[in-house]
């Protein structure tokens, strides 16, 4: 499937009903068209205002790649440019031209793009997380394995050796059982304030930039360029954002038969600033996989005197060891330099890596495909929906059901007295936010038991009609 006919694929669009297939495109899967090594790629940029000035500069100094789309509602950014230029993703796709995309839109626009890319037999780069939600991720990875096309994750760990060298080797058993992988995403932000909604200004497609997010006054202002991350509606908060990558290397370090979490809670808080933000700034979050393994994981924006920047992961082991940083610290307290396998990586860096398996139609050659994008992603998004169904408690160690492991005593108790010591949190004053553990269904990607009914609330965004996605076996 070399491309599709623009007017009707816009039309299919517009007309699609709620909850039914987006597109009516011929064929089941891409033809899987191989470029020879001189052969031209052409390549859509979505998203150039933030990152992805990052993508375009990349794919200019790649041989025999050239950048032939910018999409972007902002149509100041698409001024002067040297190629073709639209606000609306959909008309790039229709190009037979185009051989992919490569996706820096906000969140709430990703698994979209991944969708609408596969179906018009495009390879698709998309930034993290690859969803905004665990439904629409379950979707993107249906669109991908059907219609056969290359997706490569944002996160750039995963091709990254000295990351997968260090993971193979705790996969291999060189230091012992895991038990613990602890991800970090602590940087400083700040509030955002208030604004006002006003009319969105001429420069601004707000169509195109709000897509399916269900917004209910038009603060075009207040989420225009980047603090769409603070809303459900458009962003997953930090935990989702910076920490996807954390997240994904926690994820990546588990046992490799390890999937979903069979069960998650999280707890924290937006504090110190008065703003309109609404996602937490602090969190604390605990996933139990089925083999005993967890993947925890910490949230803090708040900035203090102080303060001590974590973005990174740590791994504590059955017998007492753990790894922090480039250091192994043995059950008996000696140091010594950690020590990866060699790992198995397709060459050329994050996107490199993705021309390479492009180039060759071979989606098993991405270093970070839609499956494990759909899965780490999907972390992220049970441990925000447990935070979304939590209720205030006393700011105090004893609000929290901790599971019987003593790394988590360890690290929570080590979180508190940062936030009470730390930011100044008064215990008689402060309260968490604290969520209800969340038990999954792997299989439905489901939650049964206490809160399910609440908690499948959460599995789906509301979308705009004209913006609906099919049903993962309808894709």
């Amino acid at each position: 499937m070399s491309g599709i006919d623009r007017r009707t694929f816009l039309k299919s669009t517009a007309g699609a009903a709620a909850g039914a297939a987006v597109f009516a495109i011929a064929g089941t899967k891409t033809t899987g068209k191989v470029f020879g090594a001189n052969e031209r790629l052409n390549i859509g940029v979505a998203g150039i205002n933030g990152r992805g000035r990052g993508h375009i500069s990349a794919y200019e100094g790649m041989d025999n790649v050239e950048v032939t789309w910018l999409i972007d509602p902002d149509r100041r950014l698409l001024e002067d440019r040297d190629c073709k230029t639209t606000t609306d993703i959909r008309e790039a796709l229709a190009d037979p031209s185009l051989d992919a995309i490569s996706v820096a839109s906000p969140n709430h626009w990703h698994s979209a793009s991944v969708i609408w890319a596969a179906q018009a037999g495009k390879h698709c780069f998309v930034e993290k997380p690859a969803s905004h939600d665990m439904y629409e991720g379950r979707v993107a990875l249906e669109a991908a394995k059907k219609y056969g096309v290359v997706v490569q994750h944002g996160t750039q760990r995963r091709s990254d050796s000295n990351y997968a060298g260090l993971i193979k080797a705790i996969r291999n058993g060189k230091y012992g059982r895991l038990k613990v992988s602890h991800g970090f995403a602590c940087k400083t932000r700040s509030g955002i304030g208030y604004d006002q909604p006003s009319v969105p200004p001429e420069w601004l497609d707000w169509e195109q930039w709000r897509g399916h997010a269900v917004l209910d006054r038009n603060h075009w202002n207040k989420y225009v360029h980047y603090d769409w991350h603070w809303f459900w509606e458009t962003g997953n908060g930090d935990l989702n954002n910076q920490g996807t990558h954390q997240l994904d290397v926690a994820f990546w370090a588990l046992d490799e038969d390890q999937t979903h979490p069979a069960r998650v809670m999280c707890l924290g808080g937006r504090y110190a600033w008065d703003d309109q933000g609404v996602t937490p700034n602090t969190q604390f979050a605990i996933a139990e996989y089925p083999n005993g393994q967890y993947v925890f994981f910490n949230v803090r924006n708040v900035d203090y005197d102080g303060y001590q920047r974590e973005v990174e992961n740590r791994y504590y082991f059955e017998d007492g060891g753990r790894i922090i940083g480039n250091t192994y610290i043995d059950p008996d307290g000696d140091e010594h330099e950690v020590e990866r396998d060699e790992p198995d990586l397709t060459p050329g860096g994050n996107y490199g890596s993705f021309i390479h398996a492009c180039r060759n139609a071979d989606p098993s050659l991405s270093n970070a495909g839609m499956e494990v994008a759909h899965i780490s992603s999907l972390l992220g998004h049970t441990m925000n929906n447990s935070y979304r169904l939590g209720e205030p408690k006393p700011f105090s160690m004893d609000s929290v059901e901790l599971p019987d492991n003593e790394w988590a005593h360890e690290e929570f108790r080590e979180f508190h007295e940062i936030m009470r010591d730390g930011v100044g949190l008064s215990e008689d004053e402060e309260e968490y936010i604290v969520g209800p553990w969340l038990t999954l269904n792997a299989e439905s990607e489901r939650f049964v038991g206490a809160y399910s009914e609440e908690a499948n609330q959460l599995v789906k965004n509301p979308r705009m009609p004209e913006f609906e996605i099919p049903a993962p076996d309808a894709v």
